[in-house]
């Protein structure tokens, strides 16, 4: 970076952002069919039109970088096989604060060796564990709003 390189993140990715975004808002339209057919999108003319260059730039971004497949993709490779966990962790994740696996019902402790070996059989019991929760005001619920 001291004699002026930029770095590789910067020149394959955020350069090839910064040039679309740019020749979206300025309405270049032979920068955009350029960057567009050299990609293979297909562009409605609906989208092309629009008065909003926001609406062209989702269109072209949608196709190009779908944020679905990018999520998808980094949860596949970054998140652990559910497979790979230890006794301990699911003892640790099946128990909320202060209380000890021990002090769990021994309904719920069966539950343990279910959740290790991941299996989707019919007779297997369906678990489902919620990693975070937001704490919402009682009003802004859809049955306690006024109508």
């Amino acid at each position: 970076q001291l004699k002026g390189k930029k770095p590789l993140f910067v020149q394959l990715v955020l350069d090839n952002i910064w040039s679309l975004y740019e020749a979206v808002m300025k309405r270049d339209k032979e920068k955009i069919e350029k960057i567009v057919t050299s990609l293979g999108l297909k562009i409605g003319a609906r989208e092309s039109r629009h008065a909003d260059p926001k609406v062209h730039l989702n269109a072209i971004c949608s196709q190009w970088l779908p944020i679905s497949d990018a999520v998808l993709s980094m949860v596949c490779n970054k998140i652990p096989s559910p497979l790979d966990i230890t006794a301990e962790r699911v003892e640790k994740l099946m128990c909320v604060g202060a209380r000890t696996f021990d002090s769990l019902p021994p309904e719920t402790q069966e539950l343990k060796s279910a959740f290790m070996k991941c299996s989707s059989e019919g007779t297997a019991p369906v678990i489902v564990f919620v990693s975070k929760m937001f704490a919402v005001d009682s009003k802004a619920l859809p049955q306690n709003k006024p109508r």
